[in-house]
């Protein structure tokens, strides 16, 4: 009988790790800017150093169709569209009744995903809102982790413009491109609209525009009813007021979706790109772990609110027409 050392490993595979994870530990502090700050330069090859982050707000253009600018984060959401589309047909196209793990995997996600919609919004409605909301959360946790993909923001790309060569990288995570994330934003704001107006008609606008309570009191105070007419007045200008906020809240939805993903994504990849160019390897690794877990967060939350907001807009006319 073998003897088991620490967590059932043998002691010599019990001291290959230790070694490793030192040797691992002792590069990652010398090729690093706080090793170089504490004990200076030792010449190790370049493999080993990491150049100073250079962070950029907009994304870098690649190339052009036409008059179309293709980004570096506009390339990298195309890659997790053919990912999720090659992964849905690996797992659809052959269907087994004892299903195979990848297929079990798929099964557990989407059974989770549809009994999360059915106890938010009902079991009709979240049959029905459970296509899209799916479709967001799977978009923006793949575009999420699909950036913590070692070598990922590594592939340059050189451009000649004006005589001035520029290298340039050939992928970025898209959830920290602001234009990417306003765009999934107004896709979810209008799918939220689209089912309110479907749902109410013209009656969906009278949250926004209330003139009716005003209306009636201007008609009463025309009757020579002054008390009522000038009560029912007060009362529209207050509903009015009030459709107003309703408005300003349903557009501070779009910034706030907006700057939510944005922020969050952004400050995790320049989080991990100082901690690369501070210790490499060693002390980045805790916090890929941390940022696999917030783009999950991330990707719930965008479709989450979702799906509560489109059960906000279908429910309320639902209680008004009984």
């Amino acid at each position: 009988m073998s003897r088991k050392g620490c967590l059932g490993c043998s002691f010599p595979v019990l001291i290959t790790i230790v070694v490793v994870v030192l040797a691992v530990g002792v590069v990652s502090l010398l090729s690093g800017a706080l090793g170089k700050a504490i004990i200076g330069e030792v010449g190790l090859p370049e493999l080993f150093t990491v150049d100073a982050p250079h962070v950029q707000l907009p994304a870098e253009v690649i190339f052009h169709i036409g008059g179309f600018a293709v980004t570096n984060t506009l390339l990298a959401s195309w890659i997790t569209i053919v990912i999720l589309a090659f992964f849905a047909w690996a797992v659809t196209h052959r269907i087994k009744v004892i299903p195979s793990r990848l297929q079990n995997l798929l099964e557990f996600a989407l059974e989770w995903l549809m009994n999360f919609c059915i106890d938010v919004a009902g079991e009709k409605n979240g049959r029905r809102f459970f296509p899209i909301i799916t479709t967001i959360f799977l978009f923006v946790i793949m575009n999420s982790w699909l950036s913590l993909v070692p070598g990922f923001g590594s592939i340059t790309y050189t451009v000649v413009e004006h005589g001035e060569t520029h290298v340039l990288p050939l992928l970025r995570g898209a959830n920290t491109d602001i234009n990417f994330t306003l765009a999934l934003a107004l896709i979810s704001f209008v799918f939220v609209e689209y089912l309110g107006i479907r749902e109410g008609g013209l009656r969906y606008f009278t949250k926004f525009i209330n003139v009716r309570q005003f209306g009636q009191g201007v008609g009463q105070l025309l009757r020579g009813k002054v008390k009522s007419g000038f009560g029912g007045i007060f009362m529209g200008v207050i509903d009015m007021f009030v459709g107003v906020l309703e408005g300003i809240g349903e557009m501070m939805r779009v910034v706030s979706f907006t700057f939510r993903l944005f922020g969050n994504m952004l400050g995790g990849e320049i989080l991990i790109l100082m901690m690369l160019f501070l210790m490499p390897f060693l002390l980045a690794v805790p916090f890929y772990g941390l940022e696999m877990l917030v783009g999950a967060i991330q990707a719930l939350i965008f479709g989450g609110l979702t799906l509560v907001f489109a059960t906000m807009a279908v429910t309320q006319h639902e209680h008004e027409a009984s």
